[in-house]
């Protein structure tokens, strides 16, 4: 299916300095995405993911500084497919709960959107919520024929096209195993 234009965005409130996460960032990454969710699940994906050179995607792990300088957020995009094609998997995006509702999710995930975008990646999918993420362009993956190989709703499972004038392929996501499903 041909590309449709990016709707634009609004942008992230200021105060966010994001970069590529660092080796020294691990610990506070894994922190951050055990403080932000009810189990620490997304912090051992962000492990297992690390630990599979199919799955990593060098460059597309990215923060957002508070201040002081302490990461305050997080967001990884990975290797997936949407049938034979290559894909890439927005998944965990995490914001330290002292941090939540001012902005650091926002500009972390522009941040690495804007990455993946810079770096080929034909396309981002998420599973997320379907109020937060179309305000980065995501779209019901439905809408160019990608299906998850697992139950969920329509409206959370979302597609972003990177790459200006392209084919978004149509087809089932194969997460990598990390993603159990």
């Amino acid at each position: 299916m041909p590309l449709t234009p990016r709707p634009t965005a609004p942008s992230p409130r200021p105060g966010w300095r994001t970069r590529p996460e660092a080796d020294a960032d691990r610990a506070a990454v894994r922190a951050v995405n055990a403080a932000a969710f009810d189990t620490t699940a997304e912090a051992d994906l962000v492990d297992a993911l690390r630990a599979d050179p199919d799955a990593w995607l060098p460059g597309l792990s990215y923060v957002a500084e508070a201040p002081d300088g302490s990461v305050a957020a997080y967001a990884l995009i990975t290797r997936c497919r949407v049938g034979d094609a290559p894909a890439a998997a927005l998944a965990p995006v995490a914001v330290a709960p002292g941090h939540q509702r001012r902005g650091a999710g926002q500009a972390v995930v522009r941040a690495v959107l804007d990455a993946a975008r810079r770096a080929g990646e034909p396309l981002v999918l998420v599973l997320g919520h379907p109020a937060y993420y179309p305000r980065f362009g995501f779209v019901p993956a439905s809408r160019y024929g990608i299906r998850p190989s697992f139950e969920v709703p329509d409206e959370a499972m979302m597609a972003l096209p990177l790459a200006d004038g392209g084919v978004v392929p149509a087809g089932t996501i194969t997460y990598p195993p990390a993603f159990g499903v």
